[in-house]
């Protein structure tokens, strides 16, 4: 029995979350990112229960653009109204969705290839590509990219592409992929923001600073593992593979 003016420990409190990239200040390496100048927009959606904070990415990897936008949710009227701005044409927006297309199979020596609403590759890949004004990717799950993809309609209105990676994502074992050309969002937005732009620089630095990200995450792991919960493997759905999008 506790003596009568004996106290329970308190609890320790959860350090805050940093204002711009919404991670635990001890997993933030905002300080590190410059902001990249930039041709091309970018428009991140996110589904509102991708909640992996320790290892997202998506936030992140806009901090590394000036003309970045982040939402969160399932479904929005158009492009314009995502993005918070006019879109002259939305098909020269290029929208990541890898559904079942495999981009190993349908052009093996390019990374970014553009296809048609059926999964099959375009004719002009070069003026496709060249004429991309902005890049949308989908943050979340396998299974949640795929229902933002349906909820959106829109979204065909849009250039879809596909990347070919030459490797596997840097996670690794910290989150590992269904296919091994998933990567994480920054991964994502550093490759196709630099092929599209023609400017490996913007890889470069999207890469280094994932690097860091999951260098912090490790050192973090060890000192104060209630903060790096580790997330399941993301499975993806099978259940409709043969259906053409």
């Amino acid at each position: 029995m506790p003596e009568p003016h004996d106290h329970p420990p308190l609890a320790t409190e959860a350090p805050p979350d940093c204002p711009r990239c919404q991670k635990p200040l001890p997993l933030c390496i905002c300080d590190s990112v410059t902001p990249l100048e930039s041709r091309l927009g970018l428009l991140i959606l996110q589904h509102p229960q991708e909640q992996d904070r320790a290892l997202g990415t998506a936030r992140l990897a806009a901090l590394h653009f000036k003309n970045a936008v982040v939402k969160v949710g399932l479904s929005w009227p158009s492009l314009a109204k995502a993005l918070g701005r006019p879109v002259a044409d939305p098909a020269r927006w290029a929208i990541l969705y890898l559904g079942s297309a495999k981009a190993a199979e349908l052009d093996p020596e390019s990374e970014v290839v553009a296809v048609t609403r059926k999964g099959e590759v375009a004719d002009n890949q070069r003026a496709i590509l060249k004429s991309i004004e902005g890049v949308i990717l989908l943050d979340g799950t396998w299974s949640q990219a795929k229902a933002l993809w349906w909820r959106n309609p829109w979204m065909l209105k849009c250039q879809r592409v596909i990347l070919g990676p030459r490797q596997p994502s840097r996670y690794g074992r910290l989150r590992r992929e269904p296919r091994r050309d998933g990567l994480s969002t920054i991964e994502a937005a550093g490759m196709l923001m630099a092929a599209l732009e023609r400017r490996p620089e913007i890889a470069t630095a999207l890469d280094a600073s994932f690097e860091r990200m999951l260098a912090r995450y490790r050192e973090v792991e060890k000192a104060q593992p209630e903060l790096t919960p580790r997330s399941k493997a993301r499975k993806p759905d099978w259940r409709n593979r043969k259906r053409r999008v």
